[in-house]
Order: structure tokens, then C-alpha cells, then sequence
């Protein structure tokens, strides 16, 4: 068998609904759904040491992923990324053990390959046969290029001022590409009525079931390449947030299996200056953000105003001991240079964000120098060059 999908599940009450039906949210709460899997069965029948033996991508995976048959994967080498030890800025701050995940190795250069891929190649199992995406930008560009792989149409709305990147892979790759003037909000309102129109299915940030098990498989990643083991704390750049749902929910259904050692790590949550919903709420104690206002910065992934699954994320910070901050814009293109740098990793704005909050969080005496800590690089600093101010060398 290659998946041990067994059902959907609501987040906010527990029903469970069929996972051989096209689904979204759930019916009864309109909130997010979670795919869930027969764990005591997978347990019993797969070793985890098989995982070393297979792919290199993320679809080594395959049990803990949605799609049910072989045939239906499509991939362009998705995951498998490194866990890279970084050695040079663990001695500047003063840390044993630091390490960032290099997602700017994915097709397409970002992390959204892990979560467009599972999610297009569930919908096309189900039978989808065309596509909507509001996006940022990123997102935009992977669902433009997996839509081309299933030979599927795709249109993706973004801001007017997208990183050009973005736009230009989404038109190469065949997708209709539509430019809003607002943000990521005013894109998705607009995505979903096309789609509702048009008989489109809507891919929107984790309001179908399947993205989140692609963004999964970075946590399932991180506790092979630990040895198994979870870290301390995972520094996350937090937009719409479905990279920490699914690397806790990794965590969770490994250690379910007996698979791991170790807690959760803490999560911490990094957005910036000009959009901070979720660190505003979390400073305040609630359990649902309000939406930005006016929400402004140049790391395009964070511009998130209103997260659709923000008492989600809230929840993991909380449970996990972990904590959200925010970053100014300025900090985080100092923090590009100074990774380049240190460690020759070209990171985008939002990757280098993690390490601002890292520091400040050891300032503050909130983490131990000792722990295991893993920064999250979603993507590659390459499609932010116009962020970066070349000066020939004397």
C-alpha cells in the first residue's frame, strides 16, 4: 500500500468526512481539515529504516502522504533537502548546536514545492481538472509549474508588486497569471469567486486538506536527519503558517509511532515589523488574530494580514512553549549578508528573518545555548537579488 490516508478531520470539533471526496474546509465549522492516517497499522507494518533505503525526495514518505496510488505523484524532486550544520554563526552567537534547513534547494527555489506538489497531485487523483491560486508570489510560481507538470490549467492571482520572479515563472509556465491591486486577502476573495464560477478548485493556503502534508515532510526530514530525534526549538517565518502546522503535525504522528525521541520543539513564530498579526495576538493572549491593516514589508511571504488558520498556530506556540516576535525589514537584508557570509547560503528575506528573532531571543535570555535549534530558510535568496546592492571589490 502507498499511503495510509484513513480519513479528514475538522480542527475545531473533531468530525471526521471521507478522504476519497473532494474536500475543503470542514461543513460543519468552516475550518481547517487535517488528513489523518492509520498510524497503529503503519506502525506495525512499515520499519522506519526502510525510509533510508528509498527517493530522495519527500515521496519517500509516501505512507505519511495523501495520494493513494503511485501514478498519481507528480514530482520534479521535491525535499529531500539538506539539514546543514552552521558551524560559523554557532560560534559568533555563542550556540553548540545550530542548524538551518535549506528549502531554497526545492523546485522552484522555495519551500511551496513540498505543499503544491502533495496538493495538486491529491486533487488531480480526485479528479480536479483545473485550478485557482492567490498568492503571494511564491506559491503562485510552484502551482504554475505542477499545474504544467499534470498538463493542467492553473490561474494565479498576486499583488501588483510581486516580486517580478515570481510573475515571469508563473507566465513561462504556461498559467494565466492576474494582478490584483491590494494584497495577498484581496487576491484570494477574487481567486475563490473564479473558482466558484468557473468550476476551478481553489488552492488556497490551507483552505484544502492537502498543502499542509507537503510542508509536513520538512519536520519528517528534520527527525531523520537528527537522527530521529526532535530538535529544541524550530525558528520559523510565519505567513500563512502552514509550515509550522505541518512540521508539528509530523512530530506528532512520529512520536504516535514511537518513532522519534523528544518532545515538540518550541516553535517560534517570526513575522514582520509591517505585518504581525499572529505576534500581536499572542502578545495579547487570544486565540484568533484580527487582520493588519495596511500591512507593508519587502519580504513578499510574510504579507499575510489575516492567517485563515490562526487559532492553529497560536495553539502550536502556545503548547509548545515556543513564542512570536517581529523583525523590521531592514534587519532582515542585514541578516541575508550575514548568512551569505558566515555560511555561504544565499537566503531570502523571510529565511534571514529567523536569524534576527534568534538573536534577539538569546538577548532576552529565551533560549539556552545548548539546545538544539533549527532555522527554516524557505527559499532562495536569488529571487530577491533586487534587494541586494552590488559593490566591486577594491
Amino acid at each position: 500500500m502507498f499511503s495510509y490516508l484513513d480519513h479528514l478531520e475538522c480542527t475545531q470539533c473533531g468530525k471526521d468526512f471521507p478522504h476519497n471526496e473532494l474536500q475543503k474546509i470542514s461543513s460543519c465549522c468552516g475550518k481547517v481539515l487535517y488528513a489523518r492516517y492509520d498510524l497503529d497499522r503503519l506502525s506495525k507494518e512499515i520499519d522506519r529504516n526502510i525510509f533510508e533505503r528509498r527517493r530522495g525526495d519527500m515521496w519517500r514518505f509516501s505512507e505519511l502522504l495523501p495520494v493513494l496510488e503511485p501514478k498519481n505523484v507528480l514530482t520534479l524532486g521535491e525535499g529531500g533537502t539538506p539539514l546543514l550544520e552552521v558551524g560559523n554563526l554557532a560560534n559568533k552567537l555563542g550556540l553548540k548546536n545550530l542548524f538551518i534547513k535549506e528549502e531554497g534547494l526545492n523546485p522552484t527555489g522555495t519551500f511551496k514545492a513540498r505543499g503544491i506538489a502533495a496538493a495538486v497531485s491529491k486533487a488531480q487523483e480526485l479528479g480536479v481538472t483545473g485550478f485557482t491560486m492567490p498568492s503571494a508570489g511564491n506559491a503562485a510560481g510552484a502551482a504554475a509549474t505542477y499545474c504544467a507538470r499534470a498538463g493542467l490549467p492553473v490561474k494565479v492571482f498576486m499583488p501588483q508588486d510581486a516580486p517580478q520572479s515570481n510573475q515571469k515563472e508563473s507566465v513561462m509556465a504556461g498559467s494565466e497569471l492576474n494582478l490584483v491591486d491590494g494584497l495577498i486577502s484581496d487576491a484570494g476573495r477574487i481567486a475563490v469567486g473564479i473558482a466558484e464560477a468557473e468550476n476551478l478548485f481553489d488552492l488556497s493556503t490551507l483552505k484544502e486538506p492537502y498543502r499542509a502534508e507537503g510542508k509536513k515532510t520538512m519536520g519528517l526530514e528534520i527527525a531523520q536527519q537528527l537522527g530521529w530525534k526532535t530538535p529544541d526549538v524550530i525558528i520559523y517565518p510565519t505567513g500563512g503558517g502552514t509550515g509550522i502546522l505541518g512540521m508539528h503535525k509530523a512530530f506528532q504522528e512520529l512520536s504516535q509511532m514511537g518513532w522519534i525521541e523528544g518532545k515538540q520543539p518550541k516553535f517560534v513564530a517570526v513575522q514582520p515589523e509591517g505585518c504581525q498579526p499572529i505576534v500581536k495576538a499572542f502578545q495579547e493572549g487570544k486565540n484568533d488574530s484580527e487582520a493588519w491593516q495596511n500591512a507593508a514589508t519587502l519580504a513578499d511571504g510574510l504579507r499575510v494580514p489575516h492567517p485563515f488558520a490562526d487559532y492553529l498556530i497560536l495553539d502550536v506556540l502556545r503548547q509548545t512553549g515556543g513564542t512570536a516576535l517581529a523583525v523590521d525589514d531592514g534587519s532582515m537584508v542585514d541578516a541575508m549578508y550575514e548568512i551569505a557570509t558566515a555560511e555561504g547560503i544565499i537566503a531570502c528575506p523571510e529565511g534571514a528573518a529567523t536569524l534576527v528573532g534568534l538573536k534577539r531571543l538569546l538577548r532576552d535570555g529565551f533560549l539556552n545555548p545548548d539546545e538544539t535549534i533549527v532555522l527554516l530558510n524557505t527559499g532562495s535568496g536569488y529571487k530577491y537579488l533586487d534587494l541586494i546592492t552590488a559593490s566591486p571589490t577594491k
